[in-house]
């Protein structure tokens, strides 16, 4: 059973976790395949996203911003349909970030969590990309940890690691939030640091825009505003 009062910050995922991003890559990605005339399921093209980011994230390759992996997922989208996208559609989901809404229940809860934790934010995104989404979320962040800072991406523990030294804690301090088991949890947990899952998806089939991976988490919540709840 979590300790609520052990914790000093509460860290987020921000992408799947507190902003929608599957309706947001979708919107994009839908209008880029009905240009050319191809249907395909909403679940087939988030699979197809998440399997491309995972390629592109990959340690084993160089380092490159976020906005290259979007452009990349969507000329890799292009050779999966045999088409080439043309200059304004390889930046659409770049362009379109900055309009990819909170979830419902986000900026209540990161306003309750602020007046009892420090709040951070660790993602797989650049700090331009970011500074869109900032101004949804509405609640000034005492630390943003992004992958452009550190050079490398979730799950690499190298993020968990390099947010621990910037914020000045020990790992029991910190209490991670997320939505993706992959990205977030099993680096996070294997780290000493307590998690929750934030099962976005508890309604819905398949394994969305994140690869499917497994880990236990220390607390399961449908959404944001259960955990604020259950923290009280």
């Amino acid at each position: 059973m979590l300790e609520f009062n052990q914790f000093e910050v509460v860290s987020f995922d921000c992408y799947g976790t507190l902003i929608d991003w599957e309706s947001g890559i979708l919107s994009a990605l839908k209008q880029l395949l009905s240009n050319r005339e191809i249907d395909f399921s909403d679940d087939g093209i988030l699979e197809l996203f998440a399997e491309f980011e995972s390629e592109l994230e990959n340690p084993n390759h160089p380092y490159i911003r976020y906005r290259e992996i979007l452009q990349e997922i969507v000329k890799k989208l292009g050779q999966e349909f045999d088409f080439a996208p043309t200059e304004t559609e390889i930046n659409c989901l770049v362009d379109s970030v900055k309009n990819w809404e909170p979830f419902p229940d986000t900026v209540a809860a990161l306003e309750a969590l602020k007046q009892k934790y420090k709040l951070a934010v660790i993602s797989n995104i650049d700090d331009d990309l970011f500074a869109g989404t900032a101004k949804r979320l509405k609640v000034e962040l005492d630390w943003l940890i992004t992958a452009e800072q550190v050079r490398s991406y979730k799950p690499s523990t190298r993020n968990f690691e390099i947010a621990l030294e910037t914020m000045g804690i020990s790992a029991d301090k910190l209490l991670h939030v997320a939505q993706s088991i992959y990205h977030d949890i099993v680096p996070a947990a294997s780290m000493g640091i307590s998690t929750v899952w934030v099962n976005r998806r508890h309604d819905k089939t398949g394994s969305g825009a994140t690869m499917p991976a497994s880990s236990k988490p220390d607390l399961e919540v449908p959404d944001l505003k259960t955990l604020v709840e259950i923290i009280g």
